[in-house]
């Protein structure tokens, strides 16, 4: 008799084959039969699973969990949508390896480039490590929802090693500091390390102004590095970059010094944006020469979220709402609510800064997301336009939209990605065969941008809403957010419904599969505010054959494991 049986779902094994109903049993947390036409034994379990989608459960490969896997076991709201295998380390930010005393730069350095609270992150985490190993230790010894990996960032091992000079990416290191980051490296890869993160993107700075330290690291530094990668024969090297000049061609010297995979995000920006096609060409023609190069994209555009109580509002810098600081949020709305004459004033007297000045043009391209939760609204939909079109301020306009819903109302402005006003330009991404789901960061930026969800809306809007473009084969869209993603870091053991693949997927009503309005929790460590966002439609989720999600809600089961390394083969 089978641990479990699932009968009747639609298979959509991962591969990118077309989907078959079939019969799915499990065994000791591996996937045992899969018997299309005829039915597998019975199970000590069941689920009749007739009219439901079978899925590998989604590898988000890009995720900032480096402090919240310390002190939440469900890791949401990764959990929440289908994710069972989550990797973070990324960026170059990171926790480890940290001497005593060294822990305020490390925090000060991911509120900075993923807007986690320095509060959040001083409260939450319990540094009971000092190196990368110690590290991976803990985060072993911990229950938790999904399995985990985690990489070495570029950021902390460079201050661990060079001190305070590390933090100035200007700073070049020694001979004998090199040789010490290289020998540190190869420990943590040979201790379970899935690879080696650094940023050479002005975009990521600390909280502090400055730019993160293995910006513009020389080729010494990288080489250096790269040997280490080399040693231990093991990992993958993940960069987030600008690409300047020479920049891709520098990487992937360094790829090659180490014989080890290259992961590279990609998005498209305003001001240079066919960029990302000249940098998706020269991963093209290094794959075509044998090396093992993914570029990672998203599958919508990169949307900062703007509301009343998040990072990024219009009022921020007007001395009547900061006036209001010492309210309470639930203080504040009321005010707004209850008083038109603060609401005219806070729009007929803003100030002449650089905030408004921003944010008259941000609005240019931002729009209201309703329970449609709309991904890829239409230029004549955003907020400005319909403004004008009302004769009113779009300031006013904003105004009036963040109020609803008691002041919870969230607007979207997709800053990257959606320079030609739809996806179109996310479709090319998502087609090109060396790419992967992979630009989400779930964890991170949690008072501006929600984008753990794209699992989700990868199926809900390429699979079956999308009205604007060509929708895109169920088949090819699971594969690429699990297949595709789990090979990019040799986890060999999942992403595939297939006998002797672990037990790790989503049972999904896919007609009921939907996204809810993101919105804004005090949830956090210290009381801290996140935005998050829930869906409807994953029925079960399983990890390792135990099921820890149902319905929207947790069961408590907590099998998820670090993963130390690349996992074998399945049998």
């Amino acid at each position: 008799m089978h641990d479990l049986v699932i009968r009747g779902a639609k298979v959509i094994d991962g591969t990118g084959a077309t989907g078959k109903v079939a019969d799915v049993a499990v065994d000791d947390g591996v996937i045992s039969a899969v018997q299309n036409g005829v039915e597998v034994g019975p199970g000590r379990r069941e689920i009749d699973a007739d009219g439901l989608l079978l899925t590998p459960g989604w590898v988000d490969i890009h995720t900032h969990y480096d402090g919240q896997a310390t002190w939440d076991p469900y890791l949401t709201p990764s959990s929440w949508h289908g994710v069972t295998t989550a990797v973070f380390g990324n960026c170059s930010v990171g926790f480890a390896p940290v001497r005593p005393g060294n822990e305020p730069y490390l925090i000060n350095l991911m509120e900075g480039v993923e807007d986690i609270p320095e509060t959040v992150l001083a409260e939450g985490i319990d540094f009971r490590w000092e190196s990368f190993p110690d590290y991976l230790d803990v985060l072993a010894s911990t229950p938790r929802i999904m399995d985990i990996g985690a990489q070495v960032p570029h950021a902390a091992l460079r201050y661990y090693v060079m001190g305070e000079r590390g933090a100035d990416f200007a700073e070049k290191p020694t001979t004998a500091e090199i040789e010490q980051m290289s020998a540190l490296l190869e420990e943590s890869l040979k201790a379970g390390a899935l690879g080696f993160t650094t940023s050479r993107t002005v975009k990521h700075r600390a909280a502090d102004g400055r730019l993160t330290p293995g910006y513009g690291a020389a080729e010494a530094e990288l080489t250096g590095l790269a040997l280490a990668m080399k040693r231990a024969d093991a990992g993958v090297l993940e960069v987030n970059s600008d690409f300047g000049e020479g920049d891709f061609a520098r990487l992937r010297r360094a790829a090659e010094i180490a014989g080890r995979p290259l992961s590279v995000l990609l998005v498209q920006v305003d001001k240079a944006p066919d960029l990302w096609r000249e940098t998706l060409d020269q991963v093209g023609a290094a794959c075509a020469e044998g090396m093992e190069v993914t570029a990672q994209v998203g599958s919508r555009a990169i949307g900062m979220l703007i509301g009343l109580e998040a990072t990024m509002h219009p009022f921020s810098t007007h001395p009547l709402w900061l006036e209001m600081a010492d309210l309470s949020p639930r203080e504040r709305f009321a005010r707004l609510k209850n008083e038109p004459e603060l609401r005219r004033r806070l729009v007929a007297e803003l100030p002449d800064d650089g905030h408004v000045r921003m944010m008259r043009e941000v609005l240019e391209r931002t729009f209201e997301l309703d329970d449609k939760v709309d991904y890829e609204p239409a230029p004549e939909q955003c907020i400005a336009v319909k403004a004008r079109a009302m004769g009113v301020d779009p300031f006013e306009l904003a105004l009036e939209l963040m109020l609803e819903n008691d002041g919870g109302t969230l607007l979207l402005h997709p800053f990257e990605n959606y320079c030609t006003g739809d996806l179109r330009v996310v479709q090319e991404m998502l087609e090109d065969p060396n790419t992967v789901c992979g630009v989400a960061d779930a964890g991170a930026h949690v008072g501006i941008i929600c984008d753990a969800s794209s699992p989700t809306s990868l199926l809900t809007h390429w699979g079956r809403d999308r009205q604007r473009g060509e929708k895109l084969p169920l088949e090819f869209l699971v594969r690429k957010q699990t297949h595709d993603t789990a090979r990019t870091y040799g986890l060999l053991d999942r992403g595939v419904i297939a006998p002797g693949y672990k037990a790790d997927f989503n049972l999904i009503d896919f007609d009921a599969l939907r996204l809810h309005r993101p919105e804004l929790v005090y949830d956090l460590p210290a009381g801290g505010r996140r935005i998050i966002q829930k869906a409807d439609g994953y029925r079960h989720t399983f990890v390792s054959g135990v099921e820890v999600m149902r319905d929207g809600e947790a069961t408590g089961e907590l099998p998820g494991q670090l993963l130390r390394g690349a996992q074998a083969k399945p049998n």
